[in-house]
């Protein structure tokens, strides 16, 4: 048009159209940096990464996805640092973290939200807390996840890249992460987690220094003694111990990854529940690995660091090459940095005309972890089936029940009836007795709109007087953390802060 002779006119300058439209994209897109945290038994490190959210293309949605990752900075992999009474030195462990953010070139005030998962020795009790004051000046932006071994299998299979290549390939994958003191094996097919175990074989369960052994753990102890081989801190282990040493942890790892029958040394050294007898079935179609000893099977790392992983990798990779294991090997990007990169967090403002919260004073909560269920929704729902996925999803998730408050999460399909609602409550009060009776609040948040009706008939009628937090319209998936602040009086809503740990 502007060929045309006449004047025209236009009603906005240059820097107030760019204003509205970044105002327009800022409505819809959110831009994060995060940082995530991986504190361990044998090695600890972080990296920090940029994501992109953008909001669901549905009218009027308060959801937002993750469209963009990009990893910003990544540090050195430290090996966690203990004190002389095997604690975790949290000193060493500050200044490494303080120097990965100067390096970095970012402040802890760049940064928008971070998760901390802890695993292994960094669990325990007295170093759990030391590590928490670490992060305590950022407690409303840090997702701070305690990983026990099924919830560690889980991660290490996100993180390396393992399930996503499942899912692209529609394949059945079995990813072994083998760090300094287990060896976590994730069955995985068409992208979804079947089962989980971990066995008590790892990298660094012997370290030497100057020829002697300075680090000593359980499980090598009794590994050597089946050998007949007696192993003391201080001591030296031979060329030909280390060897027969070496060899026998490569048969059982090489034996929970065929999900054989376990021997009695195998029995003795899982750390979580064996293969469940129907999963031992499923061909695989390919084996990833992940963690430490995984640089060393990619022929990605050559340096040694006075452990077994170096020689555990040949071992291993020995035995790949004669086929003790009968599938293809595949590397699925990540080794040692498998875990996560950050955590997205945004907030879902929910009506109070579909929520259910039995005592207001139980608000606000924090970092409850999401226990993400699949129900089966049958036109008649079983009660005792729901109550058996609960439990299994609490097993994965190493959450012990009535501990501590938790969330659980699942959608909602089909007819709202009460006979419905009903059975799907029975489920729910039967799998959690020990919350109902500490008194702890049962947290339900379902994708559907049925909060308000669950609610009400499981602290009316199914467990009269349960504390009962319900809320619909929000959909949440593993690894997934919810804030649930306080109801706002005036407009009777609370608002919902989801956090969501990322990987690669």
């Amino acid at each position: 048009m502007h060929d045309l002779e006449f004047e025209h006119v236009h009603t906005e300058d240059a820097a107030e159209t760019r204003a509205i439209r970044e105002a327009i994209w800022a409505a819809d897109n959110v831009e994060l940096t995060t940082v995530g945290i991986d504190i361990g038994s044998s090695t600890s490190h972080l990296m920090f990464a940029r994501v992109h959210l953008s909001r669901l293309a549905t009218g009027l949605s308060s959801r937002f996805v993750v469209v963009d990752r990009k990893i910003l900075w990544q540090s050195p992999i430290l090996l966690t640092p203990y004190l002389p009474d095997f604690t975790i030195d949290t000193g060493r462990l500050s200044e490494f973290i303080n120097r990965s953010y100067a390096d970095a070139g970012l402040t802890r005030g760049n940064v928008d939200s971070g998760a901390v998962i802890l695993t292994g020795e960094a669990l325990k009790r007295k170093n759990a807390r030391a590590i928490a004051e670490l992060f305590s000046g950022e407690s409303g932006k840090f997702v701070c996840a305690s990983a026990g071994h099924h919830m560690e299998c889980q991660m290490a299979a996100h993180g390396s890249g393992a399930v996503k290549l499942s899912a692209s390939r529609s394949k059945a994958v079995l990813n072994v992460d083998i760090g300094g003191g287990t060896t976590k094996l994730a069955l995985i097919k068409n992208g979804e987690l079947l089962a989980s175990v971990a066995i008590a074989v790892g990298g660094r369960l012997i370290v030497e220094e100057n020829g002697r052994i300075t680090r000593l753990e359980e499980p090598a102890i009794e590994l050597a003694r089946e050998l007949g081989i007696d192993l003391k801190g201080g001591g030296i282990l031979s060329a030909d111990d280390r060897t027969r040493i070496i060899s026998r942890m490569s048969e059982l790892i090489v034996a929970a990854m065929n999900r054989a029958q376990p021997d009695k040394l195998l029995s003795r050294l899982l750390v979580t529940e064996a293969w469940p007898p129907p999963l031992t079935k499923i061909p695989i179609d390919a084996v990833t690995f992940s963690g430490g000893v995984a640089e060393y099977i990619y022929g990605r790392e050559t340096a040694r660091f006075g452990d077994l992983g170096s020689d555990l990798a040949h071992e291993l990779r020995h035995a790949l090459a004669h086929k003790a294991v009968a599938a293809t090997v595949w590397d699925p990007g990540q080794g040692i940095r498998a875990t996560v990169i950050g955590a997205s967090q945004f907030s879902v403002q929910t009506s109070g005309n579909t929520i259910m919260i039995s005592d207001p004073k139980l608000l606000p909560l924090h970092n409850l972890p999401v226990i993400a269920c699949r129900f089966d929704l049958a036109a008649e729902i079983d009660a005792d089936a729901v109550t058996a996925q609960v439990r299994e999803a609490l097993v994965q998730s190493d959450m012990e029940e009535g501990d501590n408050a938790l969330a659980l999460s699942f959608r909602w399909q089909g007819d709202p009836s009460h006979a419905r609602l009903a059975g799907i409550a029975r489920g729910l009060c039967a799998a959690v007795p020990r919350t109902l009776a500490a008194g702890l609040p049962l947290v339900l948040l379902i994708d559907g709109d049925i909060g308000l009706s669950l609610g009400r008939i499981i602290h009316f009628e199914i467990a009269a007087g349960a504390n009962v937090i319900a809320i619909d319209g929000v959909e949440l998936k593993k690894f997934d953390y919810v804030d649930i602040g306080a109801v706002i009086d005036v407009s009777n809503v609370v608002i919902v802060i989801i956090k969501s740990l990322l990987f690669r």
